[in-house]
Parts: structure tokens; C-alpha cells; sequence
């Protein structure tokens, strides 16, 4: 694309040199340049884009998007006074407004974003409709998937993959969307057609600072549809948002559109009554779990105002399998979770008190730099409602492992054993099983590495347990 085309009338931009040359991608990593990219020097929390800008020129880039004119750079330099409101414009009209050829569902809440969004993906590609996702564990376009770095990757990469959806003949993109995400700007000039708001609890307060600033980036995502959109919500949330979209509630306990009743649990699957529109219709899911209940309810709303039939909807989903490290069933009797809040531990713990015939063992962890008060509470929670508690390491990164423990640790009622090392505390975990417990290992889900503050390593949880059992069956 020509640079003249690119920056059409954008507002506030100085340009210093060619508008002729032609442009052959963007990024803002100096290392990801390729010959004849746009190089967008843009600060961050740590570092400065301006440091790499000599790096990017050298390894080909013929434009710098740029807040500060410099005379003796060897390229065409595009100067604002504030390089992230036009960062998304950019990114869009470069990629021919992706996301304006898909429809695109948004997910956002502090806990059910990956099922939900794993749950539409598979609704639509039941019904013939090829879906893209973008998400935590995952970003999967067409036939090919990617190991997701981030639950909502920057604007750029967003765009790329929305165009690249298109390219594969997607019909619908389904997008989690995070606070981060929203703040940050990351979904910027994505024109999206439904918005699902699952639940808000305390996270991320290392970030936003309290639950107001919290609920504030999220509610970004409802007040930028249109009339024409769906925003979907959760009549049981005490949490509202302003919109201008078509409304439609899902819930269990309140008066709703779309109403779960009848709820029968059992560790194999779920059976519940949904009411809609007046009508009752019998449901079964291979999901575990009152909360997966919820997440199923917000896939079938989504469903509906996309123009499905609920029985379509009900058909689609009922014999959808577990997301990866979401109440994942890993060995009898054992399961990974990404439980990493005060209110996502208590929902699986509550989950699962209901389902074990015996104890109910749990090892999990806070991650370091991350908010610091909700460990103590983690630790309420799972001593609360454990009958064995082990606390370990999660991912310390730059804190001190025995720290994050110490903080754990005084929330926590009752006998409480530790483990440094995490292989050690789920070693201890399934040695302390009986046929009849329960043991959940959370926090980690679907990670495969381990953080620490010099060096990452490769953990993951359930394959962990699986050379456990191995090493116990071979003696």
C-alpha cells in the first residue's frame, strides 16, 4: 500500500519525506521488521520504540511513525503527538478493514472468556459457519492454530489476524477480550456485531488499581456498538454497562431472556432446563459445573441473536469436550484449572465439593507481579472449602517464590502443607489420594512453562499428573 493512501487524511499527522514510497507491513517491533515496513517508536510502560528505531531502519524500514521529529534519520518520518490514537487506524486501513467482512463476537469478564469463546467457535463450525478465534490458549485461523502470547494481542497483530481470517474464508471471528486489551487500545477500529459480558470479580488490580478503573475498561467494549449490535449480559452480575446496542440477558436466579433451571450436576456432564421465549427445552452438556453453565448460556445467547435456532444452538453444543486447563479432566478423579482469581478458585472448589464422594485436595499458587491482595483471600478460599490444602508456586517471575507462599499463607484456616517446588506439591497431592477424592491443581490451566525471574521453564500441569500415574503404575 502507498503511503499517501495509508495515511489519508489522518488528523494532527506531520510528514517529513516521501509519501510515495510504498509500504509493505507495520509493526512496532524492531525485531519483526521486514523491507519497506512502517516502524511505529511508540512508548510502553518500559520501554521507549524510539531506542529501536536505528534497529528498524537497519533492517529495512522506510517509515517512522514517530512523536518527535528527528533531521538526520535516513527515512520518511510520520511525527503525532500521540502515536496510540492513530495506531489502530493505521493498522486497519492497512489490512483493508478486516474485521468490517466478519462478523465478530467479543467476549469479556474477569473469568469464562476461553470457554465461551472455544464454545462459539465450535457452535458456528457445527453449523457450517468456518470461525477464526483469538484467545488466551490460542489464535486459530482457518486450518492452522497458534500458541497465543497474550489473551488480546496488540492492534496490529489483531488486524493481521482478522485480514488473515478473511483470506481463509472465515465468516465470523471470535475475539476474548481483555481489560488489558481494551485499555490499551488493542481493539481499536474493530467493528464488532455482538458483545458478551460474563462476570466481574477482583482481578488485575496490579493493572488497574481498584474495581472501578477495572470495570470501567470493560465496559470500553458496550459503549462503542452501534444500534444495530447485540451486547449480551448476565442478569445475575451486579455489574451493569451503558449501551446503545440491542439488549439480551442470560442468567439463572434473575429474570431473564435466556434462563437455566432444573440443574442437575454430576462429575460425567450437566443437565439443566433452558426457558426461552416462554418455551422449555431440555439440555445436556459433557461440561462440568454450575459457572459452565453460565458459559454455555452466553454461547446459546450469542447463538440466537446471530440468528440461530435454539434447538440448533442446543444440538451444536451438547456434545462439546472441555476447553484445554478448564476444569480439565486429566486422570480419574484429578483435574487442571486456570483458576487464578479469588472467584474463579471458588467456583471450581464449589463445583467440585458437590461432585467428590471423599476428600477434596487442592494444590495451587499466586503468580508473581500481579496483585498482591488477592492472595491472601486464594488462600481462604481454598482452605474454606478444601479438606487438604497445599500451596506452591504458580509463576513467581520477578518475586521471591517464598514470598508470594508467606502472603498465601495468611489467609489460609487450618492444617496448610507447602511445597517449594510444584512437581513436589502435585507428587504429594495424588500420594494423599484416595479412590474417592477429588484433587485439583490450579492456576496454571493450559500453560506449558513455568516463570521464574531468570529463566522460564517447561511445566505443564497435566502432563505432570499423567508421568505421575505412569511412574506409579510401573512399580
Amino acid at each position: 500500500m502507498r503511503l499517501r493512501t495509508l495515511i489519508h487524511q489522518i488528523e494532527g499527522l506531520e510528514v517529513k519525506g516521501s509519501k510515495e514510497i510504498e509500504i509493505t507491513g507495520i509493526t512496532s517491533h524492531s525485531k519483526s521488521v521486514a523491507p519497506n515496513n512502517l516502524f511505529i517508536a511508540k512508548k510502553g510502560k518500559i520501554h521507549d520504540g524510539a531506542q529501536y528505531i536505528p534497529d528498524a531502519i537497519a533492517a529495512g524500514a522506510v517509515a517512522i511513525l514517530t512523536d518527535m521529529y528527528d533531521p538526520f534519520l535516513p527515512a520518511t518520518q510520520l511525527i503525532h503527538s500521540d502515536i496510540s490514537s492513530i495506531e489502530a487506524t493505521l493498522a486497519a486501513r492497512y489490512h483493508h478493514n478486516p474485521s468490517e467482512q466478519l462478523k465478530v463476537v467479543g467476549v469479556t469478564g474477569t473469568n469464562g472468556k476461553t470457554t465461551v469463546g472455544f464454545l462459539l467457535k465450535h457452535l458456528f463450525d457445527k453449523v457450517q459457519v468456518p470461525t477464526g478465534l483469538i484467545g488466551t490458549v490460542e489464535w486459530i485461523v482457518g486450518d492452522h492454530r497458534f500458541p497465543s502470547s497474550m489473551t488480546t494481542p496488540d492492534v496490529l497483530i489483531s488486524q493481521k489476524l482478522l485480514r488473515d481470517m478473511v483470506q481463509a474464508k472465515c465468516q465470523v471471528a471470535v475475539m476474548e477480550v481483555s481489560s488489558h486489551g481494551l485499555d490499551q487500545n488493542r481493539v481499536g477500529e474493530i467493528d464488532f456485531d455482538i458483545a458478551i459480558f460474563t462476570n466481574l470479580s477482583e482481578e488485575h488490580l496490579d493493572y488497574h488499581k481498584d474495581m472501578q478503573t477495572y470495570r470501567a475498561a470493560k465496559e470500553k467494549l458496550f459503549l462503542n456498538l452501534s444500534e444495530d449490535k447485540w451486547a449480551i449480559f448476565n442478569a445475575d452480575e451486579k455489574t451493569t454497562f451503558q449501551t446503545k446496542a440491542k439488549v439480551f440477558t442470560y442468567g439463572l436466579e434473575k429474570a431473564a431472556d435466556l434462563r437455566a433451571k432444573e440443574i442437575k450436576l454430576s462429575e460425567r456432564k450437566t443437565q439443566f432446563t433452558l426457558d426461552y421465549l416462554g418455551i422449555e427445552y431440555k439440555c445436556s452438556s459433557a461440561l462440568v459445573g454450575k459457572f459452565n453453565v453460565y458459559n454455555l448460556l452466553a454461547a446459546i445467547a450469542a447463538g440466537i441473536c446471530f440468528g440461530l435456532s435454539i434447538e440448533t444452538c442446543i444440538k451444536a453444543l451438547k456434545n462439546f469436550k472441555n476447553t484445554s486447563g478448564r476444569l480439565e479432566k486429566v486422570a480419574d478423579g484429578i483435574f487442571v484449572d486456570f483458576a487464578h482469581s479469588e472467584d474463579a478458585l471458588k467456583n471450581v472448589l464449589e463445583t467440585l465439593r458437590e461432585l467428590t464422594q471423599g476428600r477434596l485436595i487442592t494444590v495451587f499458587g499466586c503468580g508473581g507481579d500481579r496483585d498482591v491482595e488477592k492472595r491472601p483471600k486464594m488462600g481462604a478460599v481454598a482452605s474454606t472449602l478444601s479438606d487438604i490444602t497445599i500451596v506452591t508456586s504458580d509463576n513467581p517471575r520477578s518475586e521471591d517464590p517464598e514470598k508470594i507462599i508467606n502472603e498465601i499463607l495468611q489467609g489460609c484456616s487450618g492444617p496448610t502443607t507447602v511445597f517449594l517446588d510444584r512437581y513436589d506439591a502435585i507428587s504429594y497431592a495424588l500420594s494423599q489420594k484416595r479412590p474417592e477424592d477429588l484433587v485439583l491443581i490450579a492456576g496454571k490451566g493450559h500453560e506449558k512453562n513455568q516463570i521464574f525471574a531468570h529463566q522460564i521453564l517447561p511445566f505443564d500441569d497435566a502432563e505432570v499428573v499423567k508421568e505421575l500415574f505412569e511412574g506409579s503404575c510401573a512399580k
